[in-house]
This record gives C-alpha cells, structure tokens and sequence, in this order.
C-alpha cells in the first residue's frame, strides 16, 4: 500500500486536455443557461441546490431539469477538473482509461458529469486518430472504453448534452471508441445482471458513499459485500469524499470517518487485513486541488479537499 505524500494535485497533468479544454466543454454545453441575457433562472436554480445540499436533502437537490442543468453549470466543471488530476495521478486508474484493451468503467452517483467528462479528457489525447487510415489491419483495431453512470437521479438529458459536446469537440470519427450510458437507477437496488460487476475494471464512488450510507446502512453494507464477493480479481474502486467531519457516519451511538467503516468491508477487520477481498493500494486523508487563477468561466470554480482510497480487487 502506498501512503501518498502530496499535499495538492497539479493543476494539469500531460496525459489529459487542459483544465480549460474542460471547462470549455461545460461552456459550449450550457451555454444557453451560462450566457442568457437574463441569468436570473439559472442563478435561482443554483441557491435552491445550493440550500438542499447544504440541508444533505440529496433528492430534493436534483429533483427538475433546471435543478440539475444548474449542477452542472456551477459545481461540475470544479469536479470535473479536480477529477480529472486525481485520474491522471494514480496510475492504475489512468491505465485503465488510457488502456490499447477494451475497459469497463461504472460510475456510481456519476450523473452529473464530472467523473464522465473528466474521463473523456483522459481518454482523448489517448486516441490514435490516424489509425483508421493505416493500411495495417492490427493497427484498425480501435480500443472501446465503456461508462455506465448509474445515479438515482434522471441525469439522462444533460448526460447527452455533454456527450454529444465531447464527441464533436474531442472524439470526433471516434466518438463509437468511447461507450456511454446512463442509467437512471438506485445502485443499491439494482440486479447483479445489470451491474455486471465481474465485467469491470474501474468502479469509482465520488463524493456518494456518505450519501449512500446515510440513506440505507443495511443496504450500503450489502452492496459492498457484493462488490467483494462478485468483482473480478484486479478490479479497482475508487472512493472519494470530503476531507474532515462532513464523512462521519453515525454507527450506534457514535460517529466514525467513513473511510474506517469501508476499510473494515473491504480489507477486513483492524488487525486482520489479509482476510479482505481487497488490498489497499493508494491513500490520502487529505488531499487539494487547486485550479488556476486565469481558468475563464463565468461562474466561480471551486477548490476542492478531499480523501481518497483506491483498492484493487484480490
């Protein structure tokens, strides 16, 4: 296991397009709601979000089109940014992406663009955009990454707002190479068959855990006994959540980070690590992204501290 060191993450890594290229995407997407005359609508939109997250009232955040199209106006290009760093500098996670094989990505709590976008960042400068006029077969043989964004919220409309953006700006002729789908369901509820977990390379849960086990604990706990049971061995899980007491969970009569109750699920009680399905191999209790002062967008793009674990499946 590796104990990351960093304080804060570069602003930009050489194996992705620029922050700006990113927030370029969300520019062009929403530029309706971001450059109406009369922002009024969208900056209503914001606060109410604004006041449901502050209020942890998860569904009501996201329950109209305006509420969600004002997501990811204000607060996804922030993520998607900060994602798409934290991406590129774990290594495993940008292989996978980055990977000459055919992958499998399932983004749980994902609707919202960021983990979506930021991938798509990753996964262009990957492509090999003369390939398909080689006159070498082995060379035609294009890689297929696949994305399912699975969010108990409808996400599916500003889902394929972004995604056609990112095929015209990035993909271009090789817009089939990259595989997404929206899937508007509860994760804690849906069929093995429709998760088709053994399939996976990369599972990731941004800033969704908490949300998860605040909701059902009985059900978050299921869920991660099937990802240990179920997963094929060498699958990563990616889980990121807000550095501090933000991600305490209350057990009982008393609060615990969350991270300490997934590693138990996971790796396996303190003390008895090797009974686990998974190993622990990179870590960070708290970790900053920093985006840079000349970054041009017309809504404020937020810092963001946060910790992460990353576990490969035994």
């Amino acid at each position: 296991m590796s104990k990351d060191t960093i304080k804060t993450l570069p602003a930009h890594h050489e194996s992705s397009l620029s922050p700006q290229n990113v927030i370029d995407l969300f520019k062009v997407t929403f530029d309706q709601e971001l450059y109406r005359d009369d922002r009024q609508t969208l900056s209503d939109a914001i606060q109410s979000v604004k006041t449901e997250l502050y209020n942890r009232n998860y569904a009501a955040a996201f329950d109209s089109t305006e509420k969600r199209t004002a997501y990811c106006c204000r607060w996804s290009p922030s993520r998607a940014i900060a994602y798409t760093s934290l991406f590129c500098h774990l290594d495993a996670v940008r292989d996978i992406v980055q990977s000459n094989t055919n992958s499998e990505i399932l983004c749980i709590g994902g609707g919202a663009g960021g983990e979506l976008v930021s991938i798509a960042s990753i996964f262009a400068p990957s492509i090999d955009f003369n390939a398909k006029y080689s006159t070498n077969k082995t060379e035609l043989q294009n890689k297929t990454l696949r994305v399912k964004l699975v969010d108990i919220a409808d996400w599916t409309t500003e889902v394929q707002r972004l995604t056609e953006k990112l095929q015209e700006t990035w993909l271009f002729d090789h817009a089939a190479d990259l595989d997404i789908q929206s899937i508007n369901k509860d994760v804690l509820k849906m069929a093995p068959e429709d998760l088709n977990l053994p399939s996976l390379n990369l599972i990731t849960l941004l800033f969704t855990t908490n949300e998860l086990f605040m909701a059902e604990k009985a059900s978050s706990i299921r869920f991660f006994q099937r990802l240990n049971k179920d997963c094929a061995s060498g699958c990563h899980l990616l889980i990121v959540e807000s550095a501090g007491s933000y991600s305490h969970i209350t057990v009982g009569t008393k609060k615990f980070p969350i991270q300490y109750l997934i590693d138990t699920l996971l790796l396996g009680k303190r003390g008895q690590e090797s009974t686990g399905a998974w190993d622990l191999v990179q870590e960070h209790d708290s970790l900053w992204y920093r985006s840079k002062d000349e970054i041009d967008y017309p809504l404020k793009v937020e810092n963001m501290r946060f910790f992460y674990r990353l576990y490969r499946k035994k």
